[in-house]
């Protein structure tokens, strides 16, 4: 198991990777000659660089492939909680896909419950006050439905507002993030237990009764 970095300034709960990560990755890698070359420190931030650009990289590409909108800003930040704070329960396979789900239900809900489901977005119609009302009860929900799911993932909350305000509300295209969301978490468990961490593949023992 990885070395966890204890900030006594940092809030509980949250848990950051030391460089001690960076001998298990290139020890698997067989890149241990560059231990002897530079800190472990920056080849750490390097894992994050090259991590973060290959991910997103590779939903990317498979959106402009397939057309659909298999690439959007929520995941971004999903990425970075998948390869900075591994450990956290809201960076864990179980909290990032059913935090999304959640998000995708309560913003076509919200969508549905003012009768914008079928409207242009809010980029070119301007925010209306039924717009209002659908985006504020699309993040409401999710960060009330999280909390009783026990399934915190706080960039669902950008993307219940992504389908709030209308930027994708295609049912399909829907089912389309929920994909992406799944994918680009397979990629951090491959990735993360490749690096030597004891990433889970649902939920961390310690975060299911939390």
């Amino acid at each position: 198991m990885s070395e966890i970095l204890q900030n006594p300034s940092t809030k509980p709960g949250l848990q950051l990777l030391t460089p001690e990560v960076v001998p298990g990755l290139l020890a698997r890698l067989r890149l241990t000659r560059l231990l002897g070359r530079f800190p472990p420190r920056p080849i750490w931030a390097a894992f994050m660089f090259i991590n973060g650009f290959l991910t997103i990289a590779i939903l990317a590409g498979v959106a402009e492939l397939s057309g659909t909108p298999f690439i959007f800003p929520s995941l971004g930040p999903t990425a970075i909680l998948f390869f900075f704070t591994p450990l956290s329960p809201p960076a864990s396979p179980r909290h990032t896909i059913l935090g999304h789900a959640i998000g995708i239900a309560c913003g076509y809900g919200s969508l549905v419950a003012f009768g914008l489901h079928h409207a242009p977005p809010a980029l070119q119609t301007g925010v209306t006050s039924p717009r209002v009302m659908a985006a504020a009860l699309s993040l409401a929900l999710t960060g009330a439905l999280m909390i009783l799911l026990k399934a915190a993932h706080p960039p669902a909350g950008a993307t219940t507002l992504i389908i709030s305000l209308g930027i994708i509300t295609r049912p399909f295209y829907l089912l389309v993030i929920e994909i992406a969301v799944a994918l680009l978490t397979l990629q951090a468990i491959v990735i993360n237990r490749l690096a030597g961490v004891d990433y889970p593949l649902w939920a961390r023992r310690e975060a299911q009764d939390g």
